[in-house]
C-alpha cells in the first residue's frame, strides 16, 4: 500500500504480534493506521451464537482498519494476527498529515477502501443467495482480480484453507469441501496437492 520507508519517515513503528494476538478489538477507538509488513491479519466478528464471521484477510503490504480513522467511529470488528506478524503502526494525526501532503497516496488509500466496500456489497448479496458454489467463486474472483491483479485460468493459487473460505462466506466447512470438489469437476477450479487454483 504505502511505501514502508515513507511511513517510517513519518514516524511509523514496527510492532510484533504473536499468532492469535489482537491488534485491536471491536468497539475500541481508532488511534493508528496499520499496515502489514510481514505475516497476516484477519478482521472478524463473533456472532451471538459464538460463531466466527471473518470480514477479510490482509497480507503484506495491505493496510486494514482505516475507515474509523476518517469517520471518528469505533472499530466495527476485531483485527487478529493469524500468524506471527510485523505491523507498521502510525499515529492517526500523523497519518492524516501524510495523506494531506501526498495526494497520490491519499487517492491510493481511497481506492483500496472503495474496493473493500465493493467486495462487501457483493458478498452481502452472495451470502443471502445461499448458492455455495457461486458464493465461493465470487470470493475467489475478487481476490484473484481485484486484490492480486491476476488473470488467466488457474493463475491464482488460493492461500486460504477450506476453513478460512468457510469463514469468509458464512458457509460450513463441509459445504465448502463439497462445493470445491464439484467446481473442480466443472473445470472452474483446479485442486493440486490439496491447494485450490482459480
Amino acid at each position: 500500500m504505502i511505501e514502508e520507508s515513507l511511513l517510517i519517515t513519518y514516524g511509523a513503528k514496527i510492532k510484533k504480534y504473536k499468532k492469535n494476538e489482537y491488534v485491536f478489538k471491536e468497539g475500541q477507538k481508532a488511534r493508528y493506521y496499520y499496515q502489514v509488513s510481514s505475516g497476516e491479519v484477519k478482521m472478524n466478528n463473533f456472532l451471538e451464537n459464538g460463531k466466527e464471521f471473518v470480514q477479510s484477510f490482509f497480507n503484506a503490504p495491505r493496510s486494514f482498519g482505516e475507515p474509523p480513522l476518517f469517520s471518528d467511529i469505533l472499530y466495527p470488528a476485531n483485527a487478529v494476527a493469524t500468524k506471527d506478524s510485523e505491523i507498521l503502526q502510525l499515529e492517526k494525526t500523523t497519518f492524516l498529515n501524510l495523506l494531506r501532503e501526498n495526494p497520490d497516496i491519499h487517492l491510493k488509500v481511497t481506492q483500496a477502501i472503495a474496493l473493500r466496500l465493493y467486495y462487501k456489497a457483493i458478498m452481502a448479496t452472495e451470502i443471502s443467495s445461499q448458492e455455495p458454489e457461486h458464493c465461493i467463486l465470487r470470493v475467489l474472483d475478487y481476490l484473484k482480480k481485484d486484490v492480486y491483479g491476476l488473470s488467466g485460468p488457474f493463475s491464482f493459487k488460493v492461500n486460504l484453507t477450506r476453513q478460512q473460505i468457510a469463514h469468509l462466506t458464512g458457509l460450513r466447512v463441509e459445504t465448502v469441501i463439497r462445493a470445491t470438489k464439484s467446481l473442480e469437476k466443472k473445470n472452474e477450479l483446479l485442486i493440486k496437492n490439496r491447494k485450490l487454483y482459480r
